[in-house]
């Protein structure tokens, strides 16, 4: 019998490639849940590149003004144990960041609910042995993936690691091992860890990936032209475009423009740019907005505003806290001025210019607290101990304290302050990612996505041709097929088990 998987298909293309790569390389039945806009539709009813056992387009299920079964959603949390309105406050387009349309309660169960029995009809109706999924960053992704786990299907999941090109590919998304998994294989001094974490420098990546997303003006020119005068349905059979009149869209995009030049103009008067403060302190990276380091993986602490007033609240007399905006940020227009001066008028908070790397500032700190980001692992590549709220992989590492309760946070700074960081459990993870992990330049193969296709990322809502998609997988060959050897490597192993 051959394995039947099933993929989630986006607007990042690059999964069609990984299903193109699969189709070529291991003999399987691909099915695919299709979430696009309505222009690519097209290419995806028509295509013959990959042969889909069967596509279900996900929006094609998502009808306006469907009453509401309670009771089916009620029955359906009980039976997989899934909190829907978990998942719900915390996606964009449902609550705090859509400026377009406000959902009312009754209009989102309804979402969900029809959501929830697409996807049980689509795993029904497919039976897949496997899921290959992205890390979820949309509610819908994440049902779909936390059904599936329910139903016992055998998931993989890419997902990054704190180092930068290195992508691992696990049975969890907010998991990537356990203490049984560990080995120690290898004893390297500080200097040949750091040495490490400087040759797979994720900064790097981060400012490699900026400086070529939404890059060309030219490109912006053509996607406002083209967004312009073409048609443009999606408002009418897209719940995710509820809202979105042209007028409407132009005019947020120059208000956009003009907030965003403001709030750097804003931040360069105001943010600090160099440490000269010698006071000792406590070292907190904010996290983008919009991300699903956030709304998924923490969602219980997505006001990072007010985990800093915890923190402040918490720390010994002596320490001031250092809060840095992160460089991405730049993708979303920045955070408003008025959450920047909120954040600056709490007492003892210093706020740091994006431009400033976190390296320099992990290594004057005292302690790195984060919601959940990889500076606490970079922390003990410099000696420095680390606070996590959420609960993830990392949080196990004896360096890495967890806060299981707000109450007890003063306490559990007091105690990180003192802790000395364990270079074998450091090399024991080290150990564990390198083993585990492959390189890929996958930002730089989502760039190429953009470009192809969607206008350098100004526009998705684009037709996609056949011959265009073919020069995009064979120019993208080699990081296609390396995708697709690890994902199979990785299958391989969880049908032995």
């Amino acid at each position: 019998m051959k394995d039947k998987i099933i993929l989630w298909l986006g607007t990042n293309l690059t999964y069609f490639g990984l299903a193109k790569s699969l189709q070529d390389k291991y003999d399987c039945d691909l099915f695919a849940i299709v979430d696009i806009t309505a222009k690519p539709k097209k290419f995806f009813q028509e295509q013959e590149i990959v042969r889909f056992k069967k596509i279900w387009f996900y929006h094609d299920h998502i009808h306006k003004n469907h009453i509401v079964d309670v009771k089916y959603l009620q029955v359906f949390e009980e039976k997989y144990k899934i909190n829907l309105w978990l998942l719900a406050q915390n996606e964009r387009i449902f609550y705090r960041f859509n400026q377009f349309h406000k959902f009312s309660s009754d209009e989102i169960l309804s979402i969900l609910e029809q959501e929830c029995k697409l996807f049980e009809q689509v795993l029904d109706e497919a039976k897949p042995d496997f899921l290959m999924i992205y890390m979820p960053t949309l509610h819908q992704i994440q049902l779909f993936y936390e059904l599936s786990k329910a139903r016992g299907i055998k998931i993989l999941v890419l997902r990054s690691t704190p180092f930068g090109y290195r992508y691992m590919i696990t049975q969890q998304a907010e998991k990537i091992h356990n203490n049984s998994m560990i080995t120690n294989n290898n004893t390297r001094s500080y200097e040949d860890l750091l040495s490490y974490l400087k040759e797979y420098d994720s900064f790097k990546q981060g400012n490699d990936f900026l400086s070529e997303f939404q890059n060309s003006n030219l490109q912006y020119f053509k996607a406002i032209i083209k967004f312009f005068f073409t048609s443009y349905s999606n408002v009418k059979s897209h719940y995710t475009y509820y809202g979105r009149s042209k007028i409407r869209v132009l005019s947020k995009m120059l208000v956009y423009t003009i907030k965003k030049k403001s709030r750097e103009y804003f931040m360069k008067k105001n943010l600090i740019t160099q440490i000269n403060d010698q006071s000792p302190f406590v070292y907190f990276p904010l996290h983008i907005e919009q991300e699903q380091v956030l709304l998924i993986s923490a969602p219980f602490y997505t006001n990072q505003i007010e985990i800093i007033r915890h923190v402040t609240k918490s720390l010994p007399v002596g320490y001031k806290l250092f809060v840095k905006e992160h460089p991405v940020m730049s993708t979303r227009g920045w955070r408003s001025i008025s959450e920047y001066k909120e954040i600056m008028q709490i007492p003892n908070v210093v706020l740091i210019h994006p431009s400033l790397k976190s390296e320099n500032l992990i290594k004057k700190s005292s302690l790195v607290i984060t919601i959940n980001g990889t500076s606490s692992i970079e922390a003990a590549f410099y000696k420095k101990p680390s606070i996590m709220f959420a609960n993830t992989d990392n949080s196990y590492l004896s360096f890495i304290e967890h806060v299981e309760s707000i109450d007890e946070l003063p306490k559990i700074i007091r105690k990180s302050l003192n802790k000395e960081i364990s270079i074998e459990r450091l090399n024991q993870y080290v150990d564990f990612i390198v083993k585990n992990s492959f390189e890929l330049d996958l930002g730089g193969l989502e760039n190429k996505v953009t470009n192809y296709f969607y206008f350098g990322g100004f526009l998705v809502d684009t037709e996609i041709y056949v011959d265009s998609m073919k020069k995009f997988l064979k120019d993208n060959e080699t990081p296609l097929n390396i995708l697709a050897d690890e994902f199979i490597k990785r299958l391989s192993v969880l049908k032995q088990t």
